[in-house]
């Protein structure tokens, strides 16, 4: 157990952190996950209407710093080249 103030009250943020970045990773990958369904399936209009909600919630997890900032702009940059591939 924590014996330090400052070690105490990380151990209190922690999990509530924890929660609140699982449920942001969550919500990502399963953006993700839908428009990749929709690749596979070479739907063009779907996967042109579902590239904006995902790359909007990969920025917002990174944002939120959940993701690093790279893997986020790498995630969207390989998405939208995918979506391009299609038209």
């Amino acid at each position: 157990m924590a014996h330090h103030p400052q070690a105490r009250k990380r151990a209190r943020q922690n999990p509530k952190r924890r929660v609140r970045n699982r449920l942001h990773k969550t919500a990502m990958r399963t953006a993700i996950r839908r428009l990749r369904k929709a690749l596979e399936a070479g739907d063009k209009t779907e996967a042109a209407q579902l590239l904006g909600p995902a790359v909007s919630r990969i920025n917002r997890t990174a944002s939120r710093g959940a993701i690093h900032r790279n893997k986020a702009a790498r995630t969207v940059s390989r998405l939208a080249r995918a979506v391009a591939s299609l038209e």
